[in-house]
């Protein structure tokens, strides 16, 4: 069920949000519970089973090594938690993948390929495995006390609001939310301003940029040029932005209908000075879930420096599986711990002095190069676009194989315009002002007129625009 679909605005979310304010506290979680687990089974049901029986597991596991702390039993019961979930991510996500390299070297070497059915991709299970070993990791390490109750460890697994795309919570973050949280118009109306923008992100801006993006990369290569391949480009650096901070903001916004604080997602990444200030704005909770989880528990960089760098390099790699079970993520992956690893050899020295404009810019350069990687089905796909777009394939400098309108329309080109000039300065001082009417803590009534005006006004635009649009899912459903 996509937020961004009629069913869910205005069947699934009225009544759930209905139901909820009218059930007793005590079953507040329970009632969201059974509604979280409503939500995810729409599709297909029959993968809820993964979610609740794994989740189960790892309740019963955790309270085990809870009580046992210290004992070697307690270390097996740990190491077993931490592998049922991670051999369920890697059974689910990559299986295919081995599957197909294996066959791949086996046709090489003139061997019969494996009989494989390929396996259904539980959705979102990337992000709640990570939430789950979170879990698992705070309660062995005594930094958290295991869930009171099975229900609410149930609910912090399986909370619809990000439960499919994130942000990823971890449950240091939210324990005390599940036990008690407050309810207050101010919040709720946050909520729904915040919703509002995500969705308008989503429909208004995400998938207008995706078309365009659509367009190029469906081109004929004797069609595309140096020209297109940029466009197509960079209007798919926008709807990947747009789309996955615009799910990011729904998905705050829903948790405070329901009382719920997660934490930001995004901060602007695109006005970056360096791709190690990118990572520290882009998909901030994977960051801080690498950083947390995988980078300090392997010396992060308090050891010297080529085990720094290695450390950066294995992160960056994990990250780029993470995201998908192909060798472009995997190079990706690797390209981002590429640029950070220089960044600290010499890149952050050399760029210390240079104007702010330039540094955003060529940051920016770095990140748009590695989207290839990302849009591109195949590793083979990518290789041959960056031919295009470096001229180094026939007719790739010619303006005549195809029209300019049939790649963008005047909607779509205006849209591109303004964000490129957006972009770059949103987030910077000259636009505080204008985003501090955004910002709803200490809100004058004023503001928040003009807040409530805005958002219903972006609401309103976004669900008109949506009768007229095709099923365009957000793009981190697939990870």
């Amino acid at each position: 069920m996509l937020f961004s679909s009629y069913i869910f605005l205005f069947l699934f979310l009225p009544i759930v949000l209905g139901c909820y304010y009218l059930t007793p506290k005590k079953l507040k979680n329970c009632f969201l519970l059974i509604a979280s687990l409503l939500f995810y089974s729409w599709g297909v049901p029959k993968l809820v089973g993964v979610l609740v029986l794994s989740s189960i597991s790892d309740y019963i596991l955790a309270k085990y090594f809870a009580k046992n702390s210290g004992v070697k039993k307690c270390r097996i019961a740990f190491c077993l938690s931490i592998s049922i979930n991670v051999g369920l991510l890697i059974y689910f996500k990559y299986a295919n993948f081995f599957v197909s390299e294996i066959n791949t070297i086996l046709t090489y070497l003139g061997n019969s390929n494996i009989v494989w059915t390929n396996i259904m991709l539980p959705i979102g299970i990337s992000f709640f495995t990570f939430q789950k070993i979170s879990y698992l990791i705070d309660v062995y390490q005594n930094r958290v006390k295991p869930a009171d109750s099975l229900i609410d460890y149930l609910l912090f697994v399986s909370l619809f609001p990000q439960l499919i795309a994130g942000p990823i919570v971890k449950y240091h973050d939210i324990s005390d939310q599940l036990k008690s949280r407050n309810h207050s118009t101010a919040l709720f109306f946050s909520g729904f301003v915040r919703f509002s923008i995500g969705l308008a992100k989503k429909v208004l801006i995400a998938d207008t940029m995706g078309s365009v993006a659509d367009n190029v990369f469906n081109l004929e290569y004797s069609q595309m040029t140096i020209f297109y391949s940029w466009i197509g480009l960079i209007c798919y650096s926008m709807q990947i932005y747009f789309d996955f901070s615009g799910y990011s903001d729904m998905a705050i916004g829903l948790g405070r209908l329901f009382g719920f604080k997660f934490q930001e997602n995004f901060n602007f990444p695109y006005i970056s000075k360096s791709v190690t200030e990118f990572w520290q704005r882009w998909h901030i909770s994977l960051s801080t879930w690498m950083k947390e989880y995988l980078y300090i528990p392997l010396g992060g960089n308090r050891v010297n420096a080529t085990r720094t760098y290695l450390n950066l390099w294995i992160v960056f790699l994990i990250s780029g599986l993470w995201h998908g079970a192909s060798w472009n993520f995997i190079i990706w992956g690797a390209f981002h711990g590429l640029f950070l690893s220089l960044d600290r050899l010499f890149l952050l020295a050399i760029l210390k002095n240079t104007h702010w404009l330039f540094k955003t810019i060529s940051t920016y350069f770095i990140v748009l190069n590695s989207w290839v990687l990302f849009r591109a089905e195949t590793l083979d796909i990518a290789i041959k676009y960056y031919c295009k777009m470096y001229g180094l394939l026939p007719n790739s400098h010619s303006l005549k194989n195809i029209y300019f309108d049939q790649i963008i329309t005047n909607r779509g080109l205006f849209i591109l315009t303004v964000l490129m000039l957006v972009t770059f300065f949103f987030g910077t001082s000259s636009f505080k002002k204008l985003r501090s009417y955004f910002i709803l803590d200490n809100s004058t009534f004023l503001k928040i007129c003009l807040q409530g005006s805005f958002a219903i006004l972006i609401y309103i635009l976004s669900v008109l625009t949506l009768s007229a649009t095709d099923y365009n899912p957000f793009i981190y459903f697939k990870f």
